[in-house]
């Protein structure tokens, strides 16, 4: 099956969101921790949603208009979220820690190479 560009688009604008979501120690804490506002989401399904398109997006990288530079930047915050996320479940557990600190550190870079905003 192939995706239109509009499909494209909002299928990367929406793996952006996801890597926001993974950036964000406010959302983070207001969402997972305390569960308040208006989003519902769960580490769980962050986990999901973002191994749900990584892959394809990474594979198909010149159908998303990414470039070499965003493509590696992306698959390397891909390789070390996968290895965090192998080790670590529960966000009470790993918020505050330095490891993940590097994570959303990571998660910013990727933002920061796709000129992502929120």
């Amino acid at each position: 099956m192939s995706l239109s560009k509009s499909d494209r688009i909002y299928i990367l604008s929406q793996h952006l969101k996801t890597i926001s979501h993974i950036s964000s120690s406010e959302y983070q804490k207001r969402v997972w921790i305390l569960r308040k506002g208006a989003e519902y989401q769960t580490f769980d399904d962050l986990v999901c949603d973002f191994f749900d398109e990584a892959d394809g997006i990474l594979e198909k990288r010149e159908d998303f208009g990414i470039t070499e530079y965003q493509h590696g930047v992306l698959k390397k915050f891909r390789d070390r979220f996968e290895a965090f996320c192998d080790e670590n479940n529960y966000p009470e557990e790993f918020i505050d820690t330095l490891e993940w600190g590097n994570i959303t550190n990571m998660a910013k870079e990727v933002l920061l190479a796709f000129n992502y905003e929120n």
